[in-house]
């Protein structure tokens, strides 16, 4: 597979990474199994997909818990990313960015990934009652420690700024810049695919112009730009898609012409090319220093994930999709 840089340290990973959530978090609970999810860890690492983004909040735990299994045997093949500052309840989450509570947490982290270092360690959401330059310091003591190699930050949600008509990413360019002043950020982690393009017209361009990476969380739409979904056919309660705006049978019908342009453009391309590897070939064409982190449980869909790195769009194509419908129904 292309392989890609990240960040001014230059730390190589496959073009296209797999985000491990799916295995234990958020998603169709009944179909979380362990071996068959350890085998799409594998699968991916065998097909280059070395970029593992994990948190410890996804479980809670047991995602980490789970990689760690795959890494006691495959660690030099693998590019670990994890992320702390997020703390899950019954019924809630908050965030915690105390400087005690990430070094303790990257210590638990380590231990349930069963390594010595984490090659990027990312903070999830910065806690509102702590400056974000003190939870940043505490991190940047733990690359000098030789626990981490590089640090990046997650997106916050771009809910209020889409709501006034804001940049909707003003306030992760805010939290950068102060950041940025502690110690440097490698990478930041935020929503890009061909329904939810945001990501293109101030935060990604704002990474490019400083080197830093950019991994694109939700490639395929939270399955949706896969067009293996069918509008109506309902989620498991504990399924996110179940509360999602753009999931509900009369949005996920309104938003079929997304999908069948996809499918167009893979049908010129031949047997074995899907909606899904044209969805990431289009992440993938958005910047160098741009890794899709498309998040699957099985090993067929990481395989063919892994794929997209050889998938070439043409101009037409390009085209074609800067052409369809803006996606329909609340993000938020």
């Amino acid at each position: 597979m292309e392989r890609r840089t990240i960040g001014a340290a230059a730390l190589e990973v496959g073009a296209v990474g797999l985000g491990c959530m799916p295995m234990s978090w958020a998603y169709t609970s009944s179909e979380q199994r362990g071996e068959r999810s350890l085998r799409a860890v594998h699968a991916a690492l065998d097909a280059g997909a070395t970029l593992l983004d994990t948190a410890d909040m996804y479980g809670p735990f047991t995602n980490e818990l789970l990689l760690g299994r795959a890494l006691k045997e495959r660690r030099p093949e693998a590019f670990v990313s994890t992320k702390a500052g997020l703390l899950v309840g019954d019924q809630h989450i908050v965030a915690n960015g105390r400087p005690g509570y990430v070094k303790r947490a990257c210590d638990a982290s380590l231990r349930r990934l069963q390594t010595d270092v984490i090659d990027l360690y990312q903070l999830h959401r910065a806690d509102p009652e702590v400056p974000v330059e003190e939870t940043w310091g505490a991190m940047a003591e733990l690359v000098s420690a030789g626990k981490v190699r590089a640090l990046g930050l997650c997106a916050v949600g771009a809910r209020a700024g889409r709501r006034s008509g804001a940049d909707p990413h003003e306030q992760t360019i805010r939290q950068l810049e102060r950041v940025q002043q502690v110690f440097p950020v490698s990478a930041v982690e935020a929503e890009l695919s061909v329904w939810s393009p945001e990501a293109l017209d101030r935060l990604l361009p704002w990474c490019e112009a400083r080197g830093i990476g950019f991994l694109a969380a939700m490639p395929l739409g939270n399955g949706f730009l896969t067009g293996t979904l069918t509008p109506g056919q309902g989620f498991e309660a504990d399924d996110a898609r179940a509360r999602h705006p753009r999931f509900t049978a009369e949005m996920m019908a309104a938003n079929q012409p997304v999908v069948a342009g996809l499918r167009r453009i893979a049908e010129r391309h031949g047997p074995g090319t899907t909606p899904a590897r044209v969805a990431l070939a289009w992440v993938l064409r958005q910047g160098r220093h741009v890794v899709p982190l498309p998040g699957t449980k099985r090993p067929r869909w990481a395989v063919e994930n892994a794929t997209a790195a050889d998938l070439e769009l043409t101009a037409r194509d390009l085209s074609e999709i800067a052409a369809l419908p803006p996606a329909r129904g609340s993000w938020d």
